[in-house]
């Protein structure tokens, strides 16, 4: 399979500067699930600026349905 990385950085909303794996979706998810977390496109613009993109960040944001 190709990687689509300039067609998937149109869509990035990854705020940290210096990631490897913008645009790199699978990389991405690989990398954030190892530490039990979801990567930032899964995040509000605001939310994902905290960085904490850790499951129970997600959960609380569900519950407040701010996702």
């Amino acid at each position: 399979m190709e990687c689509k990385k300039e067609q998937n950085l149109e869509h990035c909303s990854c705020s940290y500067a210096s990631c490897s794996r913008k645009g790199l979706c699978c990389e991405c998810i690989q990398y954030h699930l190892k530490s039990r977390q979801l990567p930032g496109c899964c995040f509000p613009k605001d939310a994902e600026a905290t960085y904490d993109r850790s499951f129970e960040h997600f959960a609380r944001l569900v519950a407040e349905k701010k996702v």
